[in-house]
C-alpha cells in the first residue's frame, strides 16, 4: 500500500490498480465488504511488494528522527519548529497507516486462514501498543517545539527511540508472518482498498499537512527504492504525468524539504 494526495491526478503505485476519480473517494472508501469469504467475482491472490517500500520509509523516518531532535540547540525554536512539523507528519502517517491495517487485514486474515491468528493477534497488540507509545508522545511535541528546551528535547527524544524499537520489531514480524499470508488468501481488490482508504484520509487533512505532502510522498518512496533500481521502478511503477509533474516541481520541492531537514549534512539514505 503506497499511496499519494492527488491534486486532480489519480497516482497508483502499481499500474494495474483501479483508476479513482476524487470526486468518487468519498464513495469507494465506503465500499469494502465484510470481512469472511472473499467476494464474487474476487478471486485469491495480490501483490503485497509496496508494503516492503512503505515499512522501509518508515523505518527511515524513525531511525532518523531521534537524532534530529536531539541535534536541536537549547532554545532554537526557529530550527524545532522545522523538526517539529517533520515529526507530526511522522505521527500522523503510522497512525494512518495503523488505522488503515486494523480495517482491512486482521478480520480477514483470521477468517480466511485460521492458522495465522497467533500472528494477528500479535499484530493487534502490537498496534495497540505502538498506539499507547503515540498518545505518550505527541502531547510532548509542543511544549518542546515552542521553547526548544534541552531536558524536554530530550525526554521526547528517548520516547520517540522507544517507539522506534518497538516500531522495528512489528514491521518485521509483520512481513514475515503477515504479508505472505495476505498474498495467498486476499484479493487484489481488497488490498487496492487500503491505498484507496490512505488516499481519501490524506485529501480530508491536506490543509493540516501542507502543500509539499504530494511531493515528500513521492520523494520518499522514490528513495526506498535501490539506487540501482530506481531508474527503472519510477518508469514502470510511476504513471508519465505523475513523472514529469515530479521532474517539473515536485521533486524540487522534495529536495528543499530534505535540505530543510538536513542543512549541514548529505541526507542519509534508506538503509
Amino acid at each position: 500500500m503506497v499511496t499519494l494526495p492527488t491534486t486532480g491526478v489519480t497516482y497508483a503505485v502499481r499500474r494495474n490498480d483501479a483508476v479513482v476519480d476524487d470526486r468518487a473517494e468519498g464513495e469507494m472508501v465506503h465500499r469494502l465488504p465484510p470481512p469472511g469469504e472473499l467476494p464474487a467475482g474476487q478471486h485469491p491472490g495480490c501483490d503485497t511488494s509496496g508494503m516492503i517500500l512503505v515499512h522501509r520509509i518508515f523505518r527511515w523516518l524513525y531511525r532518523e528522527l531521534p537524532e534530529l531532535v536531539r541535534e536541536v540547540q537549547p532554545g532554537d525554536t526557529a530550527r524545532s519548529a522545522v523538526v517539529g512539523r517533520y515529526a507530526h507528519l511522522d505521527f500522523f502517517a503510522l497512525h494512518m497507516h495503523h488505522e488503515t491495517e486494523d480495517m482491512v487485514l486482521w478480520d480477514r486474515l483470521a477468517a480466511r486462514e485460521p492458522a495465522c491468528a497467533l500472528h494477528v493477534g500479535r499484530m493487534r497488540a502490537q498496534h495497540a501498543e505502538v498506539a499507547v507509545h503515540l498518545a505518550r508522545i505527541e502531547p510532548r511535541l509542543e511544549p518542546w517545539v515552542t521553547t526548544a528546551d534541552a531536558r524536554l528535547r530530550d525526554a521526547f527524544a528517548t520516547d520517540v527511540e522507544a517507539l522506534r524499537d518497538l516500531l522495528l520489531v512489528h514491521l518485521g514480524q509483520e512481513e514475515d508472518g503477515i504479508l505472505p499470508v495476505a498474498g495467498e488468501v486476499m484479493s487484489q481488490q481488497e488490498w487496492d482498498f487500503m491505498e484507496r482508504h490512505t488516499r481519501a484520509t490524506l485529501l480530508a487533512h491536506r490543509k493540516e499537512l501542507g502543500k509539499d505532502v504530494m511531493a515528500l510522498q513521492l520523494g520518499l518512496l522514490i528513495a526506498s527504492v535501490p539506487e540501482d533500481e530506481r531508474e527503472a521502478w519510477v518508469r514502470a511503477n510511476v504513471p508519465a504525468p505523475i513523472r514529469l509533474l515530479y521532474l517539473l516541481l515536485l521533486k524540487r520541492r522534495y529536495d528543499g524539504a530534505m535540505r530543510e531537514l538536513y542543512p549541514n549534512r548529505p541526507v542519509p539514505t534508506m538503509a
